[in-house]
């Protein structure tokens, strides 16, 4: 299964001194772009990066289990210091499939109608 994960520093986390700017990049940004690098080598991140103009991450993982999606984002360096937000997604052909039925319902309730 595929989903969209977003993630954004949280704002009482964001670095203020020069100091922490520099702990804050060398600890935590660097060594997750490197593990999300490699995870998207890995074919485990599909499509995505880092969110322009901000301290964010946003990508499309896919994950056979809601485990293996928990186990992924929390392996990130950057997550504790995280809001994440993670929205499942389906296919297109799922969506058609599921709308289907609604469509040929919608289509006898105007037949009824007319």
């Amino acid at each position: 299964m595929q989903y969209l994960v977003q993630m954004k520093l949280v704002a009482q986390d964001r670095p203020i001194t020069n100091q922490e700017g520099t702990g804050f990049i060398e600890q935590y940004i660097y060594p997750t772009l490197e593990q999300c690098q490699k995870l998207q080598d890995g074919k485990k991140i599909l499509a995505g990066g880092p969110m322009s103009a901000a301290v964010g991450l946003a990508f499309i993982v896919t994950a056979e289990s809601a485990r293996d999606l928990d186990d992924l984002i929390t392996s990130l360096p950057v997550w504790p210091r995280m809001e994440t937000v993670v929205t499942p997604l389906t296919t297109f052909e799922d969506r058609r499939e599921t709308l289907r039925p609604r469509l040929e319902h919608l289509k006898a309730q105007m037949q009824r109608a007319s």
